[in-house]
C-alpha cells in the first residue's frame, strides 16, 4: 500500500493491525482518482470509515486543501496518524464512529466537496451512513459522495442522494452519488 501520485508519491503506508480493516486496493484507488481528479485540487475531503487513511491521504497528496478522517478503531487511527506523518501531510483525525463524526461535523456547519466512505462489508452500514450524510448538511450542492462496497452488496434504496454511477473492480463496487437539486421538468 502506497501513495500513488502527488506530493507524497511512492510513500509507503501502513495498514492497521488485525483483520478488521480491509485497505482499498491500489488498482481501485487509482481508478477512483482517475474519475474524481477534476474535483480534488483545492477540495475539502471527508474520509469516513477511513482505516489507514489511504484515500484521504491520496487526496491531500493530489492537492486537496483539507482532509478529515473518521474511524472508531484505535488501531486504524494509530496507523492513520503514522501514515500522515510518513507522507508529511496533516489532517483532522476523529477517533469515533463515522456516524457520530457526521453528526459532529454537521453541528459544526461543515461542508465537503468530496466525501468517501468505506464501511465494513456486510454489516448494513452503507444505507444508514448515506442517509445520515444526506441529512447532515455536509453534502453541498456540488459535492460528490463515493461509497465503496462489496460487489455482492445491494445498492441502498431510498437514500436521499442521487446514484449517478457505479463502477466494479473485481470484488469492489464504487457508488457515486450527488445531491438531488434538479427541478422537475416542466411539461407544456
Amino acid at each position: 500500500m502506497r501513495v500513488i501520485a502527488g506530493s507524497a508519491r511512492r510513500t509507503p503506508l501502513v495498514a492497521p493491525k488485525g483483520q478488521h480493516t480491509r485497505p482499498t486496493a491500489d488498482r481501485v484507488k487509482e481508478n477512483l482518482f482517475n474519475i474524481i481528479a477534476p474535483y480534488i485540487a483545492g477540495a475539502r475531503f471527508l474520509d469516513l470509515f477511513c482505516g489507514s487513511g489511504a484515500i484521504g491521504i491520496e487526496a491531500l497528496s493530489r492537492g486537496a486543501v483539507e482532509a478529515v478522517f473518521a474511524d472508531s478503531s484505535k488501531d486504524a487511527t494509530h496507523a492513520l496518524t503514522a501514515n500522515l506523518t510518513r507522507a508529511k501531510l496533516t489532517g483532522r483525525v476523529m477517533h469515533m464512529c463515522a456516524l457520530a463524526a457526521v453528526s459532529v461535523l454537521g453541528k459544526e456547519g461543515r461542508g465537503f466537496d468530496v466525501i468517501f466512505m468505506d464501511p465494513p462489508y456486510g454489516q448494513g452500514l452503507l444505507a444508514p451512513a448515506l442517509d445520515a450524510l444526506a441529512k447532515s448538511g455536509l453534502v453541498l450542492p456540488e459535492s460528490i459522495v463515493i461509497a465503496e462496497a462489496h460487489v455482492d452488496e445491494e445498492e441502498p434504496q431510498h437514500v436521499p442522494l442521487v446514484l449517478d454511477d457505479t463502477r466494479i473492480y473485481g470484488n469492489t463496487r464504487l457508488l457515486f452519488y450527488s445531491r438531488l437539486l434538479r427541478e422537475p421538468a416542466k411539461t407544456s
